[in-house]
């Protein structure tokens, strides 16, 4: 561990397959907090970076515990927006390739980041999902609008761990710590295949 300014835990020193460090940093909650630590992050040197985290399904062929691959974030959340998203922000497509070629048989598409952990109705979610969403979180548009902005490639990985489609249905424990087990393996695994592009 190197860090934990504002509460948010940081390491580095870990090896990728091709030897190259890693760094694993926290962001907190919500678009504000992951634009400060990618921000700072980006001061020291960071060029390329991968958000692993969890989402809501709104697609209700996505089960618990399924990895999904972000290809893009539709924009309901204030920040990206504040740093001069649109509608929609896109991740970097070679990150994007070397997840979807570190796990085939993960889903992929388009989410939505909102700036609600608990949203306040299902009209919402239906305007989502006709939009083309798979599932709701709350970072990934931010770090893709930060990372244009910056010059820096960013790429998304999340473990489904809700959903969304019914009465809101919660992973379990145990089934919560593999699945953030198999996305950050997803992650490191395409750092190190992007890595050797």
């Amino acid at each position: 561990m190197f860090n934990h300014n504002r509460g948010l835990w940081g390491y580095t020193g870990a090896a990728l397959a091709d030897g190259e460090q890693l760094t694993i940093q926290s962001t907190g909650m919500g678009g504000p907090s992951a634009a400060i630590v990618l921000e700072e992050l980006i001061v020291l040197g960071a060029r390329t970076a991968i958000r692993v985290g969890t989402a809501g399904a709104l697609d209700a062929t996505l089960r618990l515990g399924d990895l999904l691959v972000v290809e893009r974030a539709i924009c309901a959340d204030g920040t990206s927006r504040a740093l001069g998203a649109g509608e929609l922000a896109a991740a970097d497509a070679g990150l994007t390739a070397a997840l979807a070629g570190a796990a085939p048989s993960a889903a992929s598409g388009t989410i939505v980041s909102s700036d609600l952990f608990y949203e306040v109705g299902e009209p919402r979610f239906e305007g989502w999902r006709s939009a083309g969403a798979r599932a709701v979180e709350m970072e990934a548009a931010t770090l893709f609008a930060l990372g244009a902005l910056r010059g820096v490639a960013v790429g998304c990985a999340l473990a489904i761990t809700d959903l969304l489609g019914g009465p809101r249905e919660r992973i379990d424990a145990a089934a919560l710590h593999e699945a953030g087990l198999a996305v950050g393996r997803l992650g490191a695994a395409a750092l190190a295949a992007a890595d050797r592009v």
